[in-house]
């Protein structure tokens, strides 16, 4: 079994930074997970946003982020971070982090375990 638990989220105001991190519990298992996180918007279907594999040297952004987020992990604490730069209003979601799915095309229905998510709201 594999639990994971974001935090971070926040209200922050266009053009500033946040950082999310999630913790996962599993033992070696969780650490040899493909991770990532994906975002929901009101009205809208979960996306994905990045994924990092579990050697942490291939990544997935989405177009829209590119440039602007960072994925990162550390596999001593088994966790998993979201560096968000240059914030825009459009980023405004709940923000889940999961596991166990693929990197080079990541889609919830690949990925059988998710976080609760965190708020994440940008001021315009």
């Amino acid at each position: 079994q594999v639990q994971l638990v974001e935090s971070g989220g926040g209200l922050v105001q266009a053009g500033g930074s946040l950082r999310l991190s999630c913790a996962a519990s599993g033992g070696t298992f969780s650490r040899r997970l493909n991770k990532g996180w994906f975002r929901q918007a009101p009205g809208k279907e979960r996306e994905p946003v990045a994924a990092i594999n579990w050697t942490g040297d291939r990544t997935y952004y989405t177009d829209s982020v590119k440039g602007r987020f960072t994925i990162s992990r550390d596999n001593a604490k088994d966790t998993v971070q979201l560096q968000m730069n240059t914030l825009k209003p459009e980023d405004t979601a709940v923000y889940y982090c999961a596991a166990g799915g693929s990197i080079s095309l990541p889609t919830p229905t690949g990925y059988p375990w998710w976080g609760q998510g965190t708020q994440v709201t940008v001021s315009s």
